[in-house]
């Protein structure tokens, strides 16, 4: 949010997401302005809400996990039962005004609620309707369950992740950053939804946004298809050109067990290092591959790993050559450049990322805590022309 309301006010968000991918999506909608009604049910609600130290633990809000309150700020929430025909009743009304409606629920499951696409857009001809998926909303897959790892595995990316040994590539490495979740989740349905948007106030039509994390994911593994296109099959795990597949690019060990990231791929950046750790001899083997690269990389690795990372940082400092640190979580956080940038911030006691993108005529300020579950029910219900009444009602019938 912004102290000038952000690019996006006035556009209103129904939010029917839950967990990560669907929940940051419309956190940075939120944050650049946007209205977000978090729709949760009268149960459990977000499976997030319980996943991690609630306020006992964190010194939080509401008993709520630092991870919900990390990803749903600056939203509204309102609980509401839509297996109940009143349930149904209240979305529509709220929907025949809404913007966006975002969902992450399998193929089917809002049809069968009432509130799929063709019932709203019956309504509200210019909604854009967003499904998260795993595998999309067609296909044989459509209907599967799955996880980011799935969705990793099935798009070829987990395959490409992890060490070579020079004979067996090994078992593939889990990232810690949900890929899929994430680029595909998050990052793919906001362009999709916000082209969707700007296509409606042109047209008066809007569009259901068919996202499936699968297809995200495989749509950005552009070198793996180029080297299955180039060589018929994709290189070993370890062994391609962005992966520690050559000596200018990849991870080197110090003498402490602390690592570099050496990322000289341009013929400047690697003569710069070699000239730096006093090895100019090896400036024409940056990019070689087979005997001759393993040879290279095997001396910078025996030089890089025998002093500590403290001897190496003002070295390559110095050299500006692409090579860095491998910070730890608890470094990183607290970098000069990190802390420059303002992307630590703390909201409703709650420490976490600020925007990852500054928008010079809208700054990003006055930051609300995520919801506590119902928090906003009876004003999101007021505001959309509900009687009070009517709210009354809806809360005795646990409607709401």
């Amino acid at each position: 949010m912004t102290e000038s309301g952000g690019p996006l006010a006035g556009l209103r968000i129904l939010d029917l997401t839950r967990l990560l991918p669907g929940p940051v999506a419309t956190m940075h909608l939120a944050d650049l302005g946007a209205e977000v009604i978090k729709i949760e049910d009268t149960g459990a609600g977000d499976y997030a809400r319980a996943m991690g130290p609630g306020e006992r633990a964190a010194g939080g809000r509401g008993g709520d996990s630092m991870f919900f309150r990390m990803v749903n700020r600056n939203k509204k929430s309102l609980r509401l039962d839509l297996k109940q025909a009143a349930g149904v009743e209240v979305f529509l009304r709220l929907a025949k005004n809404a913007d966006v409606i975002f969902e992450s629920f399998r193929p089917g499951v809002v049809d069968k609620l009432g509130i799929g696409y063709q019932t709203v857009r019956e309504i509200n001809p210019r909604i854009v309707y967003c499904a998260i998926t795993g595998y999309g909303q067609t296909g044989p897959w459509a209907e599967l369950a799955g996880h980011d790892i799935n969705y990793l595995a099935t798009a070829g990316l987990l395959d490409q992740i992890g060490t070579h040994d020079g004979t067996t590539s090994g078992a593939p490495a889990i990232p810690n950053l949900q890929i899929g979740d994430l680029l595909g989740g998050a990052l793919t349905s906001l362009a999709g939804v916000l082209a969707a948007v700007i296509g409606a106030k042109a047209s008066g039509q809007g569009s259901h946004v068919d996202v499936a994390m699968t297809d995200a994911v495989l749509a950005h593994t552009i070198f793996p298809l180029l080297t299955t296109r180039v060589l018929g099959q994709p290189a070993p795990r370890g062994a391609d050109l962005l992966t520690g597949g050559v000596p200018c690019y990849g991870v080197y060990r110090t003498a402490d067990d602390r690592y570099l990231a050496v990322g000289a791929l341009e013929p400047k950046f690697w003569q710069a290092l070699c000239v730096a750790i006093e090895r100019p001899d090896l400036a024409p083997f940056g990019l070689a591959t087979g005997s001759e690269g393993r040879r290279v990389k095997s001396e910078l690795a025996a030089l890089i790993g025998a002093r500590p990372l403290t001897h190496w940082q003002p070295v390559f400092a110095a050299a500006d050559c692409c090579v860095t640190p491998i910070l730890r979580m608890d470094e990183a956080i607290k970098h000069p450049q990190v802390v420059a940038r303002e992307m630590v911030v703390e909201v409703g006691g709650t420490q976490q990322y600020a925007p990852p993108f500054k928008l010079s005529a809208w700054p990003w300020a006055n930051a609300t805590p995520a919801p506590t579950s119902g928090a906003d029910s009876e004003t999101v219900l007021a505001a959309a022309g509900f009687a009070e009444t009517e709210i009354a009602a809806l809360r005795s019938a646990q409607v709401i």
